[in-house]
């Protein structure tokens, strides 16, 4: 695989920069970095991190992986630029949410750590984040296909209410108000046991893993945890969360050994 260098990296910023009619100023204070800053970035003297990437790939309508694709080219790219109009921009892998599979998944994480004390709302939205993002990371599929977005106190799956709430209607869960350490707390109870036909070992094993790892850990012990997970760092508060970010995670939130050959994946 091609190695980019940093140097690359800035004459390729430069060059969209430029042919899309942006001044370094208009850069430098979407960035909120100073120009001489953004100009030692694109002579690639500066280092940039992932966040920093992420920025500038949206402010130039790029993805990261186009920019730093080994067969980066600008025409191309402007070629594809003008056919805007006639064919419609869509992303590599978009989720979509699988409600069954994602009930399974809710009530199999119930079933192994409902009854421990610290489960409440904050961690099992936790659980599912990490499970469906871990999983992704390492298969490049969607697990339940929920969408996160990043929202104050942590990525919180849309819909997932009205799932709970249609869960708790047809008895398969039970919604009960608690105190823990002097702290409200919203705890949910299964009713019903998943169906483990709809995941298959690797999404069980994974789910396993997650709850291994963090279903002992504090509402928030977890929470600060997530907040410095890559996707979530390297999105604007509000917005939905890209799958594609848990590719430039780092220790120790990576679960990737991406030394070894992809054919093993």
């Amino acid at each position: 695989m091609k190695t980019i260098t940093q140097k690359e990296i800035g004459q390729r910023i430069s060059d969209l920069r430029k042919s899309k009619g942006y001044s370094q100023n208009d850069l430098a204070k979407m960035l909120d970095i100073s120009r001489p800053s953004l100009t030692q970035i694109e002579l690639g003297k500066r280092n940039l991190s992932v966040i920093e990437i992420k920025k500038i790939a949206d402010f130039l309508s790029l993805s990261i992986d186009k920019l730093l694709s080994a067969d980066f080219s600008l025409p191309e790219l402007i070629i594809d630029e003008e056919k805007v109009d006639k064919e419609p921009k869509l992303r590599v892998s978009v989720p979509e949410l699988k409600v069954n599979k994602f009930k399974d998944i809710l009530l199999y994480i119930l079933e192994k750590c409902a009854g421990k004390p610290n489960v409440g709302e904050t961690l099992l939205y936790k659980l599912l984040y990490f499970s469906d993002f871990h999983y992704y990371e390492l298969y490049e599929e969607h697990l339940s296909g929920a969408e996160y977005r990043k929202l104050p106190y942590g990525p919180v799956p849309q819909k997932l209410a009205y799932i709970i709430n249609q869960m708790i209607a047809s008895k398969q869960l039970k919604r009960i108000k608690t105190d823990y350490h002097g702290y409200p707390q919203t705890r949910y109870i299964p009713l019903s046991k998943p169906d483990l036909t709809n995941l298959n070992a690797g999404e069980k094993d994974v789910i396993d893993k997650v709850i291994d790892q963090y279903s002992d850990w504090s509402a928030s012990a977890i929470s600060d945890y997530s907040h410095r997970d890559m996707p979530w760092l390297a999105t604007k508060t509000g917005e939905a969360i890209d799958y594609e970010l848990a590719f430039y995670r780092e220790a120790p939130y990576s679960v990737r050994n991406y030394d070894q050959n992809e054919d093993v994946l």
